[in-house]
């Protein structure tokens, strides 16, 4: 794990977007098309937006999440509407988006019309990561009751989760695919989120999802 740390938030963005940008450019340079897995919630937001006016080959890249709440784009909570907001804009209107929600009733059943999706689009050429205070990332809970198959070297490409304490179920990528990308970055922000990461650095990944993802990433921390 190479730990990058930044003075500020704006620094960390700035850093994060060149970063990441660099990657992309790297697997164009040898690959017809390239996958940018991505996740949700606020942390990225403003990376996003740097990323989206960068100069590169946005209609041979793939975009799609982490992972999504079984929610509607137009639900407040959809990572998707986040993403489609602040990436998916500027120059980066060009790249593909492949979708993590269909109109179902639940995950289990949406996920058969999501699976062709991600063929020919595995695996992942860059990957950035969120982790939480809990060390989960993207919906790899620890105390889950769905973690073990999520995290087995045999688990599908797409699981139906379901965290406790939270209202939505939602649809992860598992641990075997999200281990499989070929440069992996972490955004990390805040004391207490770099508390967690020194925890899960020595930890059980069933205790700390991040865990399973950290050796050969890049983390990015800013307080």
């Amino acid at each position: 794990m190479e730990l990058i740390e930044y003075a500020d938030r704006e620094m960390l963005g700035m850093g994060l977007a060149d970063a990441l940008a660099s990657s992309l450019r790297g697997a164009l340079s040898t690959h017809d098309r390239a996958s940018f897995c991505v996740p949700g919630g606020s942390s990225p937001r403003e990376v996003f937006a740097l990323l989206s006016g960068t100069r590169l080959d946005w209609d041979r890249v793939d975009v799609f999440l982490n992972d999504e709440r079984w929610v509607p784009e137009s639900d407040p909570l959809s990572n998707t509407a986040m993403v489609k907001a602040t990436l998916l804009t500027d120059l980066a209107a060009k790249a593909r988006w492949v979708p993590m929600h269909v109109d179902a009733p639940d995950p289990e059943a949406g996920i058969p019309a999501l699976l062709p999706g991600f063929e020919g689009r595995l695996p992942i050429s860059v990957l950035l990561l969120g982790m939480g205070e809990d060390m989960h990332t993207a919906s790899l809970f620890p105390g889950s009751a769905d973690l073990a198959a999520a995290m087995a070297d045999d688990a599908p490409v797409l699981m139906a989760a379901r965290p406790p304490g939270k209202a939505e179920a939602r649809v992860t990528l598992t641990a075997p695919v999200l281990a499989g990308a070929l440069d992996t970055h972490f955004l990390v922000m805040g004391e207490a989120k770099r508390s967690a990461l020194d925890v899960a650095r020595t930890s059980d990944p069933m205790d700390a999802p991040a865990a399973a993802f950290l050796r050969g990433a890049t983390v990015h921390w800013a307080p």
